[in-house]
């Protein structure tokens, strides 16, 4: 029997009465995945993320997670908001009540799982976008999530750190056993994750192995 560490079924989710942006839209990702969520501007992608998110509530159906989940910005200048890479690491642990001895293990656990525990004590300011995104995603980790959301994570950055961190979401998932969904529009990603979703018109429209979902698209879009 699957378990499934994000589990949305039926939800729908509107603005305004005649304006439906969601559907009764169901999706399932498997405990220790890493599933990708793809579907054109207006499709719902971003809607979707942040009824998982609680940012929004659906108007019908139900979400269950695996809790603690983590959340990747697009931008992550939205989210790092401490003057230095460990600082802003350890402030998402504050609530948890922990240990200062804790709280520094965590801290450079995470920043190695993540490649970067030589920039502990850079500054911010001083990062690529690449490396604000993975120390964000290296926050996620300190506070042990289980789930993983990432919004368009690399939508911002060059094709080679593009790359890079794909790569290193996938190499996280399989080796801490994260569940992770991350949204994209971008069909060269598909090649790293396990399976994906299509979300079109507020509903999800095809789901499964991403080399056929890809090919799919591939065929929709050529002359």
């Amino acid at each position: 029997m699957t378990n499934f560490a994000i589990n949305v079924q039926n939800i729908s989710f509107s603005w305004h009465e005649n304006a439906p942006v969601l559907k009764s839209c169901s999706l399932a990702v498997p405990e220790g995945e890493f599933w990708m969520l793809l579907g054109t501007n207006g499709s719902g992608k971003s809607t979707l993320l942040r009824l998982l998110t609680n940012l929004l509530i659906p108007q019908s159906g139900t979400i269950a997670m695996t809790p603690p989940v983590g959340f990747v910005f697009q931008n992550p200048d939205r989210q790092l908001v401490m003057p230095t890479v460990g600082a802003d690491i350890a402030f998402g642990l504050v609530s948890e009540n922990l240990p200062p001895l804790e709280v520094r293990y965590r801290v450079r656990e995470a920043l190695s799982a993540v490649n970067l525990l030589e920039l502990e004590r850079r500054p911010i300011y001083a990062l690529s976008g690449g490396q604000k995104q993975r120390i964000a995603i290296a926050g996620a980790i300190a506070r042990h999530c289980s789930v993983l959301l990432l919004d368009e994570p690399t939508a911002l950055l060059d094709p080679d750190t593009q790359g890079e961190l794909v790569i290193q979401v996938q190499n996280l998932v399989k080796s801490r056993g994260i569940t992770a969904l991350w949204v994209t529009h971008r069909l060269e990603e598909l090649n790293y994750c396990d399976g994906a979703f299509l979300l079109e018109g507020g509903q999800v429209v095809a789901q499964g192995d991403p080399q056929q979902l890809k090919a799919r698209l591939l065929a929709k879009t050529s002359p």
